[in-house]
């Protein structure tokens, strides 16, 4: 090319530039802003697909988000001191987040977690600073997930300074998410279906308050763990850290939620994967159970809905795990790609140990507690002990998460309809009109193309 063409094209200017420059200031400037990318084949099929948020963009993860907030609105309060120290429970990502506000605001921070906890991330965590502790024994009826609480309470006890942001009942946890949801309003223009991981409950009810402002017909769509006991299921040893629980968080909004998914680990790990080899994005566990079911509401329901799917991390922290073979083939997590999930009446039919979906969405704390009060001999134990003895000497873990320790002994019941959503709108005459184009505009007012 010429330099006297090159000489006719006008310049931007700098300071131009600079008003679309994405510059960050200071560290906590970083989180938020997160893109969205199209996924499709294989997930979904051809024509068909779903919007990722990729929260992994963030310099932690999803839950920088209400980490930044909780400790910023705590100490607006009056609850945080300055300098004062943050003691927290986690299975990691809000750990990183929690190791950026204490370092932005200038707070020490103890993390305290378990055994699970991936090597890497242990050192990623101690690198940005945070202190790690580990509990060495799960708690026998909350498992290590209470235990890992319990030492938060002795930690508090003896440092009355210290402060914790209860993550599982702190409603700044939920409101952490409002930013989130504006970000998918300015991007998206219309939302039908949401799609979230399920474990503290903060970002699938804090999204879904915010969207349901724009969208009152936004169906949501809960993914969580089997042996998770947040929607009913009996708790048990889980693979999968990021989504589920052992205990009931009080920040899970279960009159929101429309329907629920389990999904098992070996689900998970061939969505992760299939999802890095075909769209260069993927992350951990939540990622792959997120997609799978994201990518089977595309399938089944509206061919116009517009779906929309929190990818709350990346793939870094799970290397040796969902993207280590040797891991894979120990926990027999390789397998064929998975089809249909089975689906049940009421989340109490049948303990699940594969990908299942229910839409009856209940809180079960009452009927835990009840339970918990029946005579030892009239409660329903929902687990068998019988192992076949060709899966006795398998690794343990391969055992859970294929589904083979603990197997409960009555099989689902008979699936009362079709495995698909129902395709009407609530209200016919608001349908919208059918496109192949993704990308297209958004069209404001468009009934979701999911029935509630």
């Amino acid at each position: 090319m010429s330099s006297a063409l090159l000489e006719t094209e006008p310049l931007p200017s700098p300071a131009s530039l600079l008003t679309t420059a994405n510059r960050c200031p200071r560290p906590a400037t970083m989180v938020g802003n997160t893109p969205v990318l199209w996924i499709t084949e294989p997930l979904a099929p051809a024509g068909r697909g779903f919007w990722a948020k990729l929260e992994g963009a963030n310099p932690g993860g999803m839950k920088d988000r209400p980490a930044l907030h909780m400790v910023e609105r705590a100490a607006a309060r009056g609850e945080l001191a300055p300098g004062a120290p943050i003691v927290e429970s986690t299975s990691g990502t809000l750990g990183l987040g929690l190791a950026l506000a204490g370092m932005v605001h200038r707070h020490p921070v103890t993390l305290v977690t378990d055994p699970g906890l991936e090597p890497l991330m242990r050192h990623m965590l101690a690198a940005y600073g945070a202190r790690v502790e580990m509990v060495t024994e799960p708690h026998p009826t909350g498992g290590w997930q209470q235990a890992r609480r319990d030492r938060v309470a002795e930690l508090l006890a003896a440092d009355p300074r210290a402060w914790c942001p209860d993550q599982y009942r702190n409603p700044d946890n939920r409101a952490a998410y409002e930013s989130l949801a504006m970000e998918l309003v300015a991007q998206l223009g219309r939302i039908d279906v949401l799609v979230c991981s399920v474990g503290t409950g903060g970002h699938s009810s804090g999204i879904a308050r915010a969207l349901r402002r724009y969208f009152p017909h936004l169906r949501l769509v809960g993914v969580d763990t089997v042996a998770s006991t947040i929607f009913g299921q009996p708790a048990g040893p889980r693979l999968m850290r990021g989504l589920g629980s052992s205990i009931h968080p009080e920040n899970v909004d279960y009159p929101a939620f429309d329907e629920i998914h389990w999904v098992a680990p070996a689900e998970a790990v061939w969505a992760c994967r299939t999802l890095a080899a075909t769209h260069h994005a993927s992350g951990g566990w939540s990622v792959g159970a997120v997609a799978l079911v994201a990518g089977w509401l595309a399938r089944t329901g509206e061919p116009d809905a517009r779906i929309a799917a929190v990818f709350p991390d990346g793939p870094l922290r799970y290397f040796d795990t969902v993207y280590n073979d040797a891991y894979c083939r120990e926990h027999g997590l390789l397998g064929a790609a998975p089809t249909e999930p089975a689906t049940i009446a009421h989340p109490y039919a049948a303990v699940v140990d594969s990908w299942t979906r229910c839409t009856t969405v209940l809180d079960p704390k009452p009927h835990h507690a009840a339970q918990t009060h029946r005579p030892e001999a009239t409660r329903h134990e929902p687990r068998s002990t019988h192992q076949p003895d060709a899966m006795r000497h398998e690794p343990e873990a391969a055992q859970y998460a294929r589904g083979t320790k603990h197997r409960p002994v009555s099989t689902r019941e008979p699936d009362p309809a079709p495995h698909r959503l129902d395709p009407k709108p609530d209200h016919p005459e608001e349908a919208a009109v059918p496109t192949d184009d993704p990308t297209a505009p958004a069209r404001p007012g468009a009934t979701p193309g999911v029935a509630r």
